[in-house]
């Protein structure tokens, strides 16, 4: 069990949070996350392409953003503090049919990036339960084990980012 700071304590005890090396290479994460703020606007703010670089703590760059016949190509530059310069990572996104977003590797410096956000309505509508997914691998020289390390981290600060825009949204 994971909290991810004061946005709603409630929702911060639900939350769930795994990171793991896979066999093959590359790190896989999983979590359950209970968002304070009905489903269209955390939908709102995951699919803000423009703006995705303001849900992270790591910095980065919308370097184009193209979006065509509903399909986002996002091409992003990441500086991290594992990594000297930059990174790029250049992905596909669509939403999904019932709410939520997937988003896949097209280019850059990776070999594997899939993410899947399902959203689903809690009790009156005025949560979001969360379901999320996502395979990384890097090319790099950097070992799976401390890229898992630094994910779950900079997950945590995400869900607690989206959860702190979701409120002030909610409360427009």
């Amino acid at each position: 069990m994971v909290g991810w700071g004061p946005v709603n304590s409630l929702a911060a005890d639900q939350d769930r949070l795994e990171v793991v090396t896979e066999s093959g290479g590359g790190v896989r994460a999983t979590a359950q996350v209970l968002f304070p703020a009905k489903p269209d606007v955390v939908q709102a703010l995951l699919s803000d392409y423009k703006h995705w670089p303001d849900l992270f703590e790591v910095r980065m760059r919308v370097a184009e953003l193209t979006i065509h016949d509903g399909v986002a190509t996002v091409d992003l530059r990441i500086e991290h503090p594992l990594m000297p310069g930059e990174r790029r990572l250049v992905t596909e996104s669509r939403t999904l049919e019932r709410g939520g977003l997937v988003t896949d590797l097209t280019g850059g410096d990776f070999r594997r990036y899939h993410r899947v956000w399902k959203l689903a309505p809690v009790g009156e509508g005025n949560q979001t339960s969360a379901d999320f997914e996502l395979v990384v691998e890097i090319k790099s020289m950097v070992p799976d084990w401390l890229v898992a390390m630094a994910m779950r981290q900079e997950l945590e600060a995400h869900f607690r980012i989206v959860k702190q825009k979701a409120l002030e949204q909610s409360k427009r």
